[in-house]
């Protein structure tokens, strides 16, 4: 089992810039991969970014393409997500996940971070 822990997440200006970060324990962190997921209100939760256990291999949701990077610190167990040209529809709740022994199912969640872009 994995335990995550985000943090970074705010209010910010359309237009303006965070970035979430992920703190992950328990299981050898570079031999799993990671994914950021969000959840508006009244909305289902949805892949924004994945990452390989290497870091080699991203994934990342069309909404957010060119706007958002993933990326990760395999020696400081810290999965990364750095969210530029932010838009008042990125506002929701940003979880990061580990996957489990099947890849692209995740097992284990953070507590969530609010994300707020306000027009």
């Amino acid at each position: 089992q994995v335990q995550l822990v985000e943090s970074g997440g705010g209010l910010v200006q359309d237009g303006g810039s965070l970035r979430l970060s992920c703190a992950a324990s328990g299981r050898t962190f570079s031999s799993y991969g990671m994914g950021w997921f969000r959840q508006a209100p009244g909305k289902e939760r949805e892949l924004v970014a994945a990452i390989d256990w290497s870091g080699e291999s991203t994934y990342y949701a069309d909404s957010v393409k060119g706007r958002f990077t993933i990326s990760r610190d395999n020696a400081k167990n810290t999965v990364y997500l750095q969210m530029n040209s932010l838009k008042p529809e990125d506002t929701a709740v940003y979880y990061c996940a580990a996957e489990g022994v099947v890849a692209g199912e995740y097992d284990d969640w953070g507590q969530g971070t609010q994300v707020t872009v306000s027009s």
